[in-house]
């Protein structure tokens, strides 16, 4: 997978977050545990994406 796939790949999550986010504001508390699941996973992919740019980066 391309750094540019992963990082589109973090965009699309955020995106589908962005309802649940509306939802929290609101007060509904479940909605912010679900933001809360996508911004960790969000988080692990940021860090493979930076792991894969320094290997890149290391390899030239």
């Amino acid at each position: 997978m391309s750094v540019r796939e992963m990082v589109q790949n973090m965009i699309n999550e955020l995106t589908e977050a962005l309802t649940d986010a509306e939802k929290h504001d609101s007060g509904n508390g479940a909605a912010g545990t679900r933001v809360r699941k996508v911004m960790q996973s969000c988080k692990g992919m940021a860090q493979d994406v930076r792991v894969r740019i320094q290997g890149d980066k290391n390899s030239r």
